[in-house]
């Protein structure tokens, strides 16, 4: 299921979708964050994988963003450097939509893992919908919804009774 053909439906906060997907932290074989750990730096965001991390809208929130998703796939889920390359990029995309695009004043960021999956989420409270555009070898702008469909193995959007969630998922290997 690529792009809004298929798109899922709203879900609700703590229901059979989230009861799927398990929150990193919660299992035995995923060390939580510590104090001086590997994500000490982030403790003032919070943790994606625990809970959603609201961030402002601003340009400057993307590099907040990008810099949580490369520190929980690289250091908290050891994941390959080649798809937290993937993942970084995509949040960045997404995040740069809910920026620009919804006139919001804040949005949320989450990450959740299962078995053979994660699954990045950007929370944002406009209804409107992205649209994925053609893209020409010559535009400078409007690839980010091709690269999240190009690089992710499913994404979608679930509205939301005030907002949307937008989200891609990736297959990873497990441990």
């Amino acid at each position: 299921m690529a792009g809004l053909e298929g798109m899922e439906q709203p879900r609700p906060e703590s229901g059979t979708a989230a009861g799927r997907w398990e929150t990193p932290g919660a299992g035995a074989d995923t060390p939580a964050p510590v104090a001086g750990g590997p994500l000490s730096g982030l403790d003032l965001v919070g943790e994606p994988t625990l809970d959603e991390v609201r961030l402002p809208s601003r340009p400057q929130s993307a590099r907040i963003a990008r810099r949580l998703t490369g520190c929980v796939l690289l250091k908290q889920w050891s994941l390959s450097p080649q798809l937290a390359e993937h993942a970084v990029l995509l949040v960045s995309e997404l995040v740069g939509n809910a920026v620009r695009h919804t006139g919001a004043r804040c949005f949320g960021l989450r990450m959740l893992r299962r078995r053979g999956w994660i699954r990045i989420e950007v929370r944002d409270p406009s209804r409107g919908l992205p649209c994925l555009m053609p893209v020409h070898e010559m535009d400078t702008s409007g690839r980010g919804l091709f690269l999240v469909d190009k690089l992710s193995d499913r994404w979608g959007v679930d509205l939301l009774p005030r907002g949307k969630t937008t989200w891609f998922e990736m297959r990873v290997g497990d441990r």
